[in-house]
């Protein structure tokens, strides 16, 4: 299925079978609209069973993550098999620094053995006319931006969310209202 980018807060989406950006995290009622976020793109798309795998990783992961020996009350999503996010509902325990650090180790282990990079920073997604969320390193979405390929009504993904209430309307936004247009 297509994204109509007039209605796409609306249409159902094939990148994570919810509404307005494909991300359920953002309808989650058991976490916090104040729950943290932070959301990873990796180096390449994830095969099917790279995507089965990590998200299998991810649930044993979720069930373990504490912070000062509290369980951290923590939900993952993978996005279309190339975004991920990891939410923490600090109304429970809090993420402290060690436990954000074991996130990121965590993740640096799961990108080795996948052989992607999920902390490389300059790559770009975009949902292109045809509907379909697209990522590009930066020179090819500075090219694609100098082609009028996206326009300031091209909706990006907002990789800069930081709150969960806030996914369900930042995760995809026009282009003119995005930070990308600081950098390109």
């Amino acid at each position: 299925m297509m994204i109509n980018k007039e209605h796409h807060d609306q249409v159902p989406l094939p990148f994570g079978g919810g509404v307005r950006g494909g991300v359920l995290l953002a309808h989650d009622p058991t976490l916090s609209p104040d729950a943290r976020v932070w959301i990873y793109t990796a180096s390449r798309r994830l095969t099917d069973a790279e995507a089965d795998f990590t998200r299998q990783q991810l649930a044993d992961f979720m069930r373990s993550w504490t912070a000062h020996n509290q369980a951290l009350l923590a939900r993952h999503e993978l996005v279309d098999h190339q975004f991920l996010l990891l939410v923490v509902d600090e109304t429970q325990a809090g993420a402290s620094g060690c436990s954000i650090d074991k996130s990121v180790h965590f993740l640096e282990q799961l990108g080795q053995h996948l052989g992607l990079d999920w902390f490389e920073r300059m790559r770009f997604g975009w949902v292109s006319a045809e509907g379909q969320i697209q990522v590009a390193d930066r020179p090819e979405f500075a090219a694609l931006r100098a082609a009028g390929t996206i326009t300031d009504d091209t909706l990006v993904v907002n990789t800069l969310v930081q709150k969960r209430g806030d996914l369900a309307t930042q995760w995809l936004i026009p282009y003119r209202q995005s930070w990308h247009r600081r950098l390109f």
